[in-house]
């Protein structure tokens, strides 16, 4: 699933698309959700296996994203989670937020586009920094 400021794009053997006006509601299922201890928890003993060369890096884990059209139709398509360990459940809030603004007109993908090209983030974020772009964002809107 693609993001743009036109829309939101599905890929894969049956593509789709609609345009922001045509999205009633964009949602995000089995998100996965852990809290800091457990994360911190799952990132050492990540750090312990591969110390004793027993770590096989794991796949992503699986969401579902549904769509709502504004003609009543529900579309669901899988898409992988780009935390390695999991979210915190303030950056799934805060997600959720801001897809909301998406659908509603208030906000674009754009103003996310416009950060990427200006910060260029050399590293992965840490959730507490992902915390704060994406509060960055909704306050944009």
């Amino acid at each position: 699933m693609l993001l743009s400021p036109v829309g939101v794009r599905i890929t894969g053997p049956a593509p789709q698309a609609w345009r922001w006006s045509a999205v009633m509601d964009l949602q995000v299922t089995e998100v996965p959700v852990r809290s800091t201890l457990v994360r911190w928890a799952a990132r050492g003993l990540s750090v312990a296996a591969a110390a004793l060369d027993a770590w096989v890096p794991g796949s992503p884990a699986e969401m579902t994203a549904a769509i709502t059209t504004t003609q009543g139709e529900r579309i669901e398509c899988p898409v992988f989670s780009g935390a390695a360990i999991a979210y915190t459940q303030r950056e799934v809030d805060l997600s959720l937020g801001l897809l909301a603004r998406f659908t509603r007109g208030e906000s674009s993908p754009a103003a996310l586009m416009t950060w990427w090209n200006d910060a260029q983030p050399g590293e992965v974020l840490r959730s507490r920094e992902r915390e704060a772009v994406l509060e960055g964002w909704l306050g944009m809107a």
